[in-house]
């Protein structure tokens, strides 16, 4: 009789009557970068980017993309360093998702919100070889720039949509370096799909900001997974509400590319501009926090530009209030809610709608849709549980646990930062650190944050940076900062501040001191004086200041 003991196997190699060796025949690593040269095969002469009158087909799209890498090889840019890019939505940001990583480096998406010394420490935490940004930042990068031991090679991008001030700060001019490079450049897959295609920074929660590490493997099936998740059309005209700095604008990128897409790229959100370019290119899709959704829906009804097809509209960062998708669908809008982090590529959950929520009244329709919802499909998956325990919580809508994810979409870590990376993967699971109930249909619901993280405008604000700010004027004795609803914003830090006897302050002074030290979206709204509560150990109770803060 055979044994029935298992068979002793290679870890993580196949074995047995099915096992076979990988080979190129079978086997290409996995990387989002291919996507440019299929469409480009497939569709040349389509419009690729849209930037004001400029029109750059997808054979120029391509061609842009390996001038790009084969410029910076020539720059002495090798496979594995750091390109870091300050860019708004312009196509020079769109050219670096494919060209940075055909020629094997590491693309890092700055925040331009950010002030000098954040900028700076990204520079060198991820030891940037190469800068390409825009002069509209010249007053944070400048600073920046010459906070660094090493500079690295600056390349500037002077948009002729932009006429604002800002000096150039660089070696060379974006268009004339990409001239530098050859539009043949010979770019082959990685070697590993493992390998890293990017570096984004988070918010800096408790001190400064980590340097979450993405992987080719990653970056394809969350680009994949925005197409299988979100109806996307068989050619969508993509207009550039949402950052792409901020998780590689949430990988659409790739997805839009994937698709043929039209990408329609815009400097800033400005709402008649939206309006315009949504009627005027067809768009139909867009991404944003729910300030992008607040500002379209106030601005004056002279300002809006009519449109004859349903735009859809993903939205994350913080629940959209029933009001706010309503009045969106009244606009000819669709909105779809994600929920994700920085850690996980950016979306890994969204709200699926129901064919028996159709018959909800709106009110109920909206609830059900700020729900932050069900795995992504290439999420390989998700559980609310225990932080300790690691036991799932029950499916009641009330239980409180942790949100945990796991799955090739997932990052590969934090950089230079391994105990950190041990601590959000410990027991096999990515820990948010997002409190929230699962729902007897499978939903989740966020509903506490274990961090007491701000999320104002789609930006996330620690709260403790903002209280050592406030701090450091001779007039604070403690301050403890907490989130304030704000229709606009979604949430507004609100101070509360206890001076030191015998000393005077106002709350104009105040801001007014932390504007100089913090981005300006970290900036207190709020600042209200008095006696901070607090619990017998001295301990600040937060929970306290934040019905106080709901109250105003």
């Amino acid at each position: 009789m055979a044994s029935l003991r298992p068979r002793k196997r290679t870890k993580g190699k196949p074995s047995g009557l099915f096992a076979f060796p990988r080979t190129a025949a079978s086997f290409a690593p996995l990387t989002p970068v291919a996507f440019l040269p299929r469409i480009a095969a497939i569709h040349p002469d389509r419009i690729a980017v849209v930037h004001g009158a400029q029109r750059i087909s997808y054979r120029q799209f391509e061609e842009r993309a390996r001038r790009l890498a084969s410029a910076l090889a020539r720059r002495g840019i090798r496979p594995g360093q750091t390109v870091s890019a300050m860019l708004p939505n312009v196509p020079a940001m769109l050219d670096a998702h494919f060209g940075v990583p055909m020629l094997g480096a590491v693309l890092n998406t700055i925040n331009t919100r950010l002030d000098a010394r954040t900028v700076a420490y990204i520079l060198d935490h991820g030891e940037a070889k190469a800068l390409i940004t825009d002069r509209e930042y010249a007053a944070a990068v400048g600073p920046a720039l010459r906070r660094l031991k090493r500079r690295p090679l600056v390349i500037d991008v002077d948009d002729p949509l932009y006429e604002g001030p800002g000096e150039r700060l660089g070696n060379v001019e974006y268009e004339a370096f990409l001239s530098e490079g050859s539009p043949d450049f010979a770019w082959t897959p990685p070697a590993s799909e493992r390998q890293a295609i990017a570096l984004n920074y988070t918010s800096g929660t408790t001190g400064n900001p980590k340097g979450v590490v993405y992987s080719h493997r990653g970056a394809f099936l969350e680009a994949l997974g925005n197409v299988l998740a979100w109806p996307v059309s068989p050619r969508p005209v993509y207009l550039w509400t949402l950052p792409m700095f901020h998780c590689n604008g949430w990988h659409y990128p790739w997805s839009v590319t994937a698709m043929a897409g039209t990408h329609v790229c815009l400097r800033k959100v400005d709402p008649p501009l939206v309006f315009r370019l949504i009627a005027e290119h067809g768009v139909t899709h867009m991404c944003g926090a729910p300030t992008v959704l607040a500002m379209l829906i106030n601005a004056p009804v002279e300002q809006r530009v009519k449109f004859d097809h349903v735009v859809e509209i993903e939205t994350g960062g913080s629940s959209p209030p029933a009001k706010v998708i309503k009045a969106m669908s009244e606009l000819g809008f669709r909105v779809t809610h994600l929920y994700g982090l920085t850690e996980v590529h950016g979306p890994s959950t969204l709200c699926v709608w129901q064919e028996a929520w159709d018959a909800l009244g709106p009110a109920q329709q909206a609830a059900m849709v700020a729900r932050q919802g069900v795995p992504y499909p290439t999420l390989a998956g998700q559980m609310v549980a225990d932080a300790k325990t690691l036991e799932p919580v029950p499916a009641d809508g009330r239980t409180i646990g942790e949100v945990m994810l796991r799955g090739s979409t997932v990052m590969l870590g934090y950089l230079k930062d391994k105990a950190a990376t041990a601590a959000a993967f410990r027991g096999g699971w990515f820990h948010s650190g997002d409190l929230a109930v699962q729902h007897p249909d499978g939903y989740i619901e966020i509903k506490d944050r274990l961090k007491d993280i701000i999320i104002s405008g789609g930006e996330n604000i620690s709260s403790i940076e903002v209280e050592i700010a406030l701090t450091r004027h001779p007039a604070v004795l403690m301050a403890a900062v907490v989130a304030r609803p704000d229709e606009k914003w979604g949430e507004t830090p609100c101070a509360f501040v206890q001076l030191k006897p015998d000393t005077k302050a106002t709350g104009e002074e105040l801001i007014a001191f932390c504007r100089d030290q913090l981005p300006r979206f970290a900036v207190p709204k709020t600042v209200v004086f008095g006696p901070l509560p607090t619990t017998a150990t001295g301990k600040i109770q937060k929970y306290t200041l934040r019905e106080r803060a709901r109250e105003l």
